[in-house]
């Protein structure tokens, strides 16, 4: 189709009558009209047809008229250009904007969102073709112009969310792709942060992330952020693309949203947060975290999900200050004064053994005994500050029953062993109990059918294991108690796990 028809057709000139050949219309005032037809179309019908009309345009129009200022002034007429796309960009994906929920407490259905993934195949149809003409333009100040909210739109409809749907999500992961293509950028990250130690001439290879920021920033304040469902998956995706080192210069604008979400008492929301500060705790410095006292403010937003009773919500949140304790202070494990002081560590396992011991979940029992095991790592010898909370832990995760993996119990016995390594000299004064405990779970395993064959083994190993590392501890003071248990008192399996402790070896 020849441009000038295109045009007529359009109905985009300042008079009725059909465009002569030379000269064409200002492209600035075509995308003003554009524009306005778009905002002022009464169907969807009406908008598809001028969808499909615009793409045609950016496939077949050529690209000295397309995109090249018309004023004399060039850097004025680039301004000018640029501020164009910019708008009909915008003008376009609003057609499949999603529908804002009417307060910050609830979330819209699936009906809400029908709509929206027919019109945003369209929108990223049309865009593809915009970008793959910008990609064979030798300038790339407007690609960059339009670039974040590409990036945004694309961003928004590639995820599996309610407002998607398998060709629409597929529309945008081409449009992603089309982005990338036209930018020479390699990958996501590369189109946010660019090359850092070469710029090439025309700025191809700059990075986007203060645009995308610029877009998503209006929307993440503390009013609006609860009432659109895409900005904060898109800004989490976001986030997650920028590793260290280049997530420094941006954390006073990356760190407040999160901490939104984290606050927030949908389970969903809150996790969401957690876990982008927990990207943010790993690719920053110490130093620039402890700055301003940021550090301090995550914790404490983070310390007080230690109350809370949602196992998805705790099991990020302990992973989480793991990596933020040592933000603050050295691993306990590798102060060689012999007056440790308490720390944070100490604080964050005080709490979280307190409530081990008194929780009756099943889930959040896996998750408690499931990273305990790294918490004990992390505290060496100074995890003897905690022994009698431990005990108690300890003794009461072994006396209930977890099928069928056994999660609870394993990951219990592995606690067991890495603080009998730790604390030795202060575990004789346990034996007693701590054996009473370890031959009743020997006996309860080998009497449960219920159980498959490779856990009961891998159980009564690991039980054998604790039992080996206590009399070691005790300098062979379990020996001749074990030696009284002879055939009769036991099964033939738990006899001969304690024959193997009990036979002599060579030290």
């Amino acid at each position: 189709m020849e441009l000038s028809s295109l045009l007529d057709e359009l109905h985009l000139s300042s008079s009725q009558k059909p465009l002569p050949s030379p000269p064409f219309p200002s492209i600035t005032e075509l995308l003003s009209r554009l524009q306005d037809k778009l905002l002022g179309a009464s169907s969807d019908s009406e908008t598809s047809s001028l969808f499909g009309r615009v793409e045609q345009l950016f496939k077949t129009a050529d690209p000295d008229w397309l995109f090249s200022p018309v004023l004399a002034n060039d850097d004025v007429g680039q301004v000018e250009l640029q501020r164009a796309y910019r708008s009909l960009v915008s003008t376009m994906m609003c057609c499949a904007a999603l529908p804002l929920c009417e307060d910050d407490c609830g979330s819209l259905t699936a009906a809400a969102y029908q709509n929206v993934p027919s019109r945003a195949i369209l929108v990223c149809s049309v865009l593809r073709s915009l970008v793959g003409a910008l990609g064979h333009w030798e300038r790339a100040g407007l690609l960059l112009t339009v670039a974040p909210p590409l990036c945004v739109f694309a961003v928004t409809h590639f995820q599996d969310q309610a407002w998607t749907t398998p060709s629409s999500r597929v529309a945008a992961q081409r449009l992603h792709k089309a982005l990338l293509r036209a930018g020479g950028w390699r990958d996501s990250v590369h189109l946010l942060m660019g090359d850092t130690s070469q710029q090439e001439e025309g700025g191809k290879n700059r990075g986007i992330l203060e645009g995308v920021l610029d877009v998503l920033q209006p929307h993440l304040t503390k009013d609006l952020w609860q009432r659109s469902e895409a900005v904060k998956l898109v800004f989490g995706w976001i986030l997650l693309q920028v590793p260290r080192p280049f997530l420094s210069p941006y954390l006073p604008r990356l760190l407040p949203p999160p901490l939104l979400f984290n606050d927030h008492y949908r389970p969903e929301n809150c996790m969401l947060g957690v876990r982008c500060l927990h990207h943010i705790i790993v690719n920053t410095s110490a130093s620039e975290l402890r700055q301003f006292n940021r550090a301090e403010v995550v914790y404490q937003a983070l310390f007080k999900h230690l109350y809370t009773s949602e196992a998805s919500v705790i099991e990020l949140v302990l992973s989480c200050l793991l990596d933020l304790l040592l933000v603050f202070e050295k691993p306990p494990s590798s102060v060689a004064s012999s007056c440790r002081k308490p720390s944070r560590h100490d604080d964050v396992l005080r709490l979280f053994l307190t409530h081990m011991e008194a929780e009756n979940k099943v889930p959040l029992r896996r998750i408690y005994a499931s990273i305990l095991p790294l918490y004990i790592d992390r505290m060496g010898v100074a995890v003897c500050r905690h022994l009698r909370r431990l005990e108690r832990v300890v003794l009461g995760y072994l006396e209930i029953r977890d099928p069928p993996e056994e999660i609870n119990r394993l990951k219990t016995l592995e606690v067991l062993q890495k603080t009998t390594r730790a604390a030795w000299p202060r575990m004789e004064a346990r034996i007693n109990v701590l054996l009473r405990c370890l031959l009743r779970l020997l006996v309860d395993v080998s009497s449960d059918s219920e159980l498959k064959d490779s856990v009961t083994q891998e159980l009564m190993s690991q039980t054998v294991l604790c039992i080996k590392l206590l009399d070691d501890c005790s300098l062979g003071k379990l020996q001749p108690l074990l030696q009284q248990v002879n055939s009769s008192c036991c099964s033939p399996a738990v006899f001969s796990c304690l024959a193997t402790i009990t036979t002599p070896t060579e030290r």
